[in-house]
């Protein structure tokens, strides 16, 4: 047997415990799968029962009790936007962080790097109730240690604190993390616009989140690595897609460009009209699948997002698992990336 078929089997047995848990401890869930009439064991990931990521903006889905919830995440949203609203108990919460440190470790190795995140302090101020910026942030903290929240919060640079941080760890490899948009908009273009370089060429950046914004202004994936590896010289450079829906599935982008599926997860093309599986090749909605979710119904998720997967096992970087790109939101999806509702939010006065 192939190491995909042996994943595929393996996620087809978790994800089926986990529609049938589901069905067993969320009401709604039960509900909504009772009059679809969806089996509760299938035979193949592609009939696996998904609900669309807006149902966690209407509803409250979560599969504990109120009393086990330990930490409620929120979706990024721009004002007068309905939020999505995530629940996890402690077992699910250290779960997702042990899979991100599984998906991570071999790109940023075993050892924390001195670590800089291209955000605000201000973002983590309650512990129990985060954002999606928030969730990211605390997630990839892990990595690093003696970490520097380059913006103020105005989001201007803190450059006294940026130079002696720097000053501190010049002969040593750097870790940033920070969602796309702000990157670009108070990272990159407030240092280009005061003609200031930085030397940042044994480092290693990790960002993620929207990227409407930046499509916007006809920056692609390629022309943001080598803007940011003129300006910083940073030449190790990789997005990542995820959302707070199933946060912990984490798709990171491996040297060759592509976004690589991790063993605890999967995704799934499907048609934007009929909802069928496509082939590798075409373009349609990601379906994403996931283990980790146990303490709601968010194990298998359709999202808003067009995507195409290129192959499986055979990427030319190495890595294992299906490879894929995202093309962006389907037409007239709500604005709802990390970076994105912080640019739009910054309109009109409000920060998320």
């Amino acid at each position: 047997m192939t190491k995909s078929a042996d994943k595929q089997n393996y996620l087809l047995a978790e994800l089926n415990e986990l529609t049938k848990f589901h069905y067993s401890h969320c009401e709604p869930y039960k509900q909504m799968l009772s009059k679809s009439n969806h089996a509760l064991e299938v035979t193949t990931l592609e009939e696996i029962p998904f609900l669309p990521v807006q149902l966690f903006k209407m509803l409250a889905l979560h599969s504990i009790a109120e009393n086990d919830i330990f930490k409620v995440l929120t979706s990024s949203g721009t004002t007068g936007q309905q939020v999505s609203k995530i629940y996890l108990d402690k077992d699910t919460a250290k779960a997702q962080t042990k899979a991100l440190v599984e998906v991570m470790t071999p790109l940023l190795g075993k050892k924390r790097l001195p670590m800089i995140m291209i955000d605000t302090k201000n973002v983590l101020k309650d512990r129990k109730s985060f954002s999606a910026r928030g969730a990211g942030i605390l997630g990839f903290s892990n990595f690093g240690r003696r970490h520097f929240y380059l913006l103020h919060d105005d989001m201007t640079i803190d450059w006294d604190g940026l130079n002696e941080f720097l000053e501190q760890h010049k002969d040593e490899r750097v870790l940033l993390f920070g969602f796309t948009f702000m990157i670009w908009q108070y990272f990159y273009q407030a240092t280009l616009s005061k003609g200031i370089k930085l030397n940042l060429k044994d480092s290693v950046l990790i960002h993620g989140g929207g990227w409407k914004k930046l499509k916007d202004q006809s920056v692609s994936n390629e022309r943001f690595k080598d803007m940011l590896f003129q300006q910083f010289g940073i030449q190790s450079i990789h997005n990542y897609y995820g959302m707070v829906e199933q946060v912990g599935s984490i798709f990171v982008e491996c040297p060759k460009g592509h976004l690589h599926t991790p063993v605890y997860a999967d995704v799934i093309i499907r048609d934007p009209l009929s909802f069928q599986p496509l082939p590798f090749g075409e373009q349609g909605l990601i379906q994403v699948l996931s283990t980790l979710p146990k303490s709601y119904p968010g194990h298998s998720l359709l999202t808003e997002d067009l995507g195409t997967i290129h192959g499986e096992d055979d990427c030319s970087c190495g890595w294992k698992g299906k490879y894929f790109s995202v093309a962006g939101r389907i037409p007239k999806a709500e604005l709802r990336g990390c970076s994105d509702t912080f640019a739009f939010d910054k309109k009109v006065g409000k920060t998320i």
